[in-house]
């Protein structure tokens, strides 16, 4: 083994516990509060905010060995299977009555609503010393995430995001190959999706028309603390990800995935980008999100890392071509996902989670020996978050790593506001040469909401 490849094992394993998180500094997780610890043969009694769409599969993935207490969901339609499943299970139209009425009764809580609620609800669950489940991408702002993991640390709580990529095995593996040397000094990465695809409109035909409210839907808690608007189908159930106002876009939904394994291997968070840009649009539009785009983030050097552009392509009709990756050998699935790391002595692919990485091309991994496991692998990413509330090492996805991968990815959210680079300082929490771009990084609420409750 090289000097080189000797420091940098060095360098990452010598921070690493758990699934990538520093085991001090910010990533140090206090002692758990009495009112929600449980010891590891006692299940947790956990509340789920938000109990339809992807409410139902978070439910699913704690129901086997946990509590399911109490239900709260804005839509009783969206809800229905929960409240079939759980009848025992009080239901709540408003999250902060429920965690008034059910104080006492849980110990933890799912978020699984819109992108714009993610961050008041997880925010009034940890000021409660709940332990928090948030859904990707964890919150809508900068301002948000950063505030959750000041306030996750503050109360010492146990916490996870919901990108199931953190815990796969291939993820792991793909740092590890990386570390090891194996395809030379990443300077370039490209992840990419098909989204919004087949699952949501974006794009300048889209006008959300306004038409009477469903009788199963509360509007007002479903709006929450963005601006008073008409209801119109166009946002809810499940359309609401293409506009700005409520969703991420392509990015908010996938890159959570995809770019977990390149944020991981890479070691993204432990820095920020120096400018992000989005540097194509098709389809730009008043109301949502563009149809395609391509936004660029450039990170400096991260330790023995040097400098590297990441880039995020989404709306795709087919797999991305690049030079000397011959045809098919990129991973993806039947929806266009993936990402390849592109070094100067070789390259790397993986899927969505990080499942089924290899070397390109993949004659390459013949006689490959992947390199000797420097992280601890995870149980499973729900029994994940369910050890750590119950007082084991924190979770792959804790708020400590969430938080700052979030951060960064949500500068490319904005960047498809405006033309041209914009320049961050991560110091300051501030773009540097486009003070329009600031007001983006912190939401505005409506009367009679507050973040922090």
């Amino acid at each position: 083994m090289s000097k080189n490849n000797l420091s940098r094992r060095h360098f990452f394993f010598g921070s690493l516990l758990a699934g990538a998180v520093p085991t001090g500094g910010w990533g140090a997780v206090k002692s758990l509060p009495k009112l929600g610890y449980k010891s590891p043969n006692e299940k947790l009694n956990i509340a789920a905010i938000g109990s339809g769409g992807k409410g139902r599969s978070d439910i699913q993935g704690l129901a086997p060995t946990e509590n399911i207490v109490a239900l709260c969901d804005v839509d009783e339609k969206n809800a229905a299977w929960a409240f079939t499943n759980f009848p025992n299970a009080p239901r709540y139209k408003d999250f902060r009555v429920m965690l008034g009425k059910e104080l006492k009764n849980i110990d933890a809580v799912t978020v699984s609503t819109p992108d714009h609620m993610h961050g008041t609800a997880a925010m009034w669950a940890i000021m409660r010393g709940k332990h928090v489940y948030c859904q990707k991408p964890l919150t809508r702002t900068v301002w948000e995430a950063q505030e959750l993991m000041r306030a996750a640390r503050e109360y010492g709580v146990a916490t996870q995001m919901g990108n199931q990529g953190y815990s796969n095995e291939g993820a792991r593996e793909a740092a590890e190959i990386l570390w090891s040397g194996a395809i030379g000094d990443v300077k370039e990465l490209h992840a990419w999706t098909n989204r919004p695809g087949p699952y949501w409109v974006q794009g300048p035909d889209v006008v959300p028309e306004p038409a009477p409210v469903p009788a199963t839907l509360d509007w007002n808690q479903w709006l929450g603390g963005s601006e008073d608007r008409p209801y119109s189908p166009a946002y809810a159930p499940r359309k609401w990800r293409g506009y700005p106002e409520f969703g991420c876009g392509a990015i908010g939904d996938m890159a959570c995935h995809i770019m977990g394994t390149p944020n991981m291997a890479l070691r993204l968070s432990t820095t920020a980008p120096v400018s992000v840009e989005c540097i194509k649009q098709v389809g730009k539009s008043k109301y949502t999100f563009p149809q395609e785009s391509v936004i660029r983030f450039d990170f400096p050097a991260r330790g023995p890392m040097p400098p590297v552009s990441v880039y995020w392509h989404d709306g795709l009709k087919a797999q991305p071509e690049f030079p000397g990756v011959p045809a098919g050998e990129l991973l993806g699935d039947s929806d266009i996902n993936g990402s390849i790391f592109i070094g100067d002595k070789g390259m790397m692919t993986t899927g969505c989670y990080g499942e089924r990485t290899r070397l390109v091309p993949a004659s390459k991994m013949a006689d490959f020996q992947l390199p000797e496991p420097t992280l601890t692998r995870s149980p499973g990413h729900y029994r994940d978050w369910i050890r750590a509330c119950k007082g084991g090492d924190p979770a792959c996805s804790n708020f400590n790593v969430a938080a700052p991968f979030v951060s960064w990815m949500l500068l490319g959210v904005i960047a498809m506001k405006f033309e041209g680079k914009l320049e961050w300082d991560a110091t300051k929490m501030q773009f540097t040469n486009n003070k329009d771009a600031n007001q983006y990084l912190k939401p505005v609420f409506r009367k009679g909401w507050k973040f922090a409750g």
